[in-house]
């Protein structure tokens, strides 16, 4: 990317007057890849790669990410961080001691929040008790655990390590140590029933996790599975999978507060939330992005993918591969891309202070999302409605902006 002198002189450029104005700048999260997992699943489209070898370079990774941190900092001088979110991949084969000297490492860096919530990305052939204590001992107070399916033969379809005992003991270690836990549960799985989506949720929910977040499998390119397509169910019975979870959920005292995600009352998880809501992050580690607000641009920036480039990047002092200002003309279908994924929409005000916009560059979108029955509106709040969620890509696509005539286009995201 730049070396130090230049890295300055592209914060100057950040901060020079340009096409938007923003008001105040948006809370901030950290964000930090962990790229190595045990083996590669077979519908993962992230940026992990299995480690063939003994045992990964914990600590050159370590030192590679302190380093992508010091380079980060002239960008966020002065900013606290509210939430941390370490992600994969899988971050729990990181040893106890790489854990704490990676949060020691962030708090000697950065404002942290004392309440801040920090997340670990967790998967269940990888629980050890005692590591996990220590991993609560040293900050983390949050655990998502890649759970997926209770079931063996659903658990073999998708490539995973653990089985149904393993995921068991996963979920009663992540009770013991955390108060505050996530259970990631897939449903539509191959030659999936009705019956086993409601076994799976019901496990889920006899152990009362204070969010459940559940997917339904897509097949995303360059993935083995777009490669060699399983046998899915066909979209009745994928939508009765959906519509009973929906009714479950709800019945079990658990918000549908996201399109995926449920939880119950204050127990929403704080570092998507800002993601939705269009607020900063500052992504380090390989393949991170970053979106990072200043008073007159948005950047986005994306890190080297490949685990050796990247370290040796960050030793170099450039672990930046791309990094470019958000064009006036994407802002408003970057937001609506997040904003619309929650079912409480968004107070109007916030596109004001996010995006820099008026709500007259959005007028026409939002005048045939309505006519569509896709949102509602008042002069406060802007939400989708049940149609709207159903067809959110439509929706979403209604604000993608043609660069020459500014007119919405009419085809759908992918």
């Amino acid at each position: 990317m730049m070396d130090g002198p230049t890295r300055d002189g592209v914060v100057t450029a950040f901060l020079a007057p340009g096409k938007i104005s923003l008001s105040s700048l948006p809370p901030l999260a950290l964000y930090v890849h962990f790229p190595w997992c045990v083996r590669k699943c077979p519908y993962c489209d992230f940026n992990s790669h299995e480690w063939k070898g003994e045992r990964f370079p914990e600590d050159d990774y370590l030192d590679a990410l302190r380093a992508d941190l010091e380079q980060a900092l002239p960008l966020v001088w002065g900013r606290r961080i509210h939430t941390i979110f370490i992600g994969g991949g899988t971050p729990s084969l990181l040893s106890a001691r790489g854990l704490d000297r990676l949060l020691s490492d962030a708090r000697a860096l950065l404002p942290i929040d004392a309440d801040a919530e920090i997340t670990l990305e967790a998967n269940p052939g990888t629980f050890e008790a005692d590591k996990f204590a220590q991993f609560h001992a040293s900050g983390i107070n949050r655990l998502s655990v890649g759970i997926q399916s209770f079931d063996d033969a659903h658990l073999k379809a998708l490539g995973r390590i653990h089985g149904s005992a393993e995921a068991h003991r996963a979920v009663e270690i992540a009770a013991r140590h955390f108060d505050n836990f996530n259970l990631d549960l897939m449903y539509a799985l191959p030659r999936q029933t009705l019956d086993a989506c409601r076994a799976d949720v019901e496990t889920a929910l006899s152990y009362a996790p204070p969010h459940l977040s559940l997917y339904h499998l897509t097949l995303e390119p360059n993935t083995l599975f777009a490669k060699y397509p399983p046998a899915l169910p066909d979209d009745d019975a994928s939508a009765d999978m959906q519509d009973w979870i929906h009714e479950r959920m709800a019945q079990a005292g658990y918000e549908h507060y996201e399109v995926s995600a449920y939880a119950k009352p204050n127990r929403q998880c704080k570092h998507n939330l800002n993601y939705w809501r269009f607020g900063d992050y500052l992504g380090i580690g390989a393949g991170a992005h970053s979106k990072l607000s200043f008073a007159h641009r948005i950047v986005r920036q994306a890190r080297y993918k490949h685990p050796a480039t990247f370290i040796e990047k960050a030793r170099a002092g450039t672990p930046v591969q791309e990094e470019h200002e958000v064009d006036t003309h994407e802002l408003p279908f970057e937001f609506m891309l997040n904003a619309l994924r929650l079912n409480e929409g968004f107070p109007v005000h916030r596109f004001l202070e996010r995006t820099g916009l008026t709500m007259t560059s959005i007028e026409p979108a939002l005048q045939e999302a309505e006519r569509r029955g896709l949102i509602v509106r008042d002069y406060e709040r802007i939400a989708p409605t049940p149609l709207g969620s159903r067809f959110l890509n439509d929706l979403q696509a209604l604000f993608l902006r043609d660069r020459n005539e500014g007119g919405a286009e009419s085809e759908p995201v992918r």
